[in-house]
């Protein structure tokens, strides 16, 4: 199997550099960049047939134009990156004590909220 993907139009071997997608509710089919995942319900189109593409009568097709930063690490993708290194390195939240086992006495009740005294 090749790594790079393939045009999903039938009997077309060429790279595809592009990804098409319908949102039904609003009649559109939305052309973008090549997704970073093969999804299932997203058709990869290369380029001859992602300029000829047309749309059903009624629909309106949005062709999103590629970022060109996107060649590489974008600043989301460097947040995400901050953002799971912060959360690997967090501490782990402290165990919780069983209701039976707390050292508080319970004075009173709001709700699902419990107001407990030490002794």
């Amino acid at each position: 199997m090749s790594p790079t993907r393939r045009c999903s139009r039938t009997a077309c071997g060429r790279p595809a550099v592009a990804t098409l997608t319908y949102v039904y509710a609003d009649q559109t089919a939305v052309l973008g960049p090549l997704a970073t995942y093969a999804e299932p319900h997203a058709y990869d189109l290369c380029e001859a047939h992602s300029e000829r593409l047309s749309a059903p009568r009624g629909w309106e097709v949005l062709r999103l134009a590629p970022d060109p930063a996107a060649h590489g690490p974008s600043s989301d993708d460097l947040l995400a990156l901050a953002d799971a290194v912060r959360e690997a390195g967090r501490p782990a939240p402290p165990p919780r004590v069983a209701p039976a086992e707390e050292t508080g006495r319970e004075t009173a009740r709001r709700g699902h909220l419990r107001v407990l005294t030490s002794d």
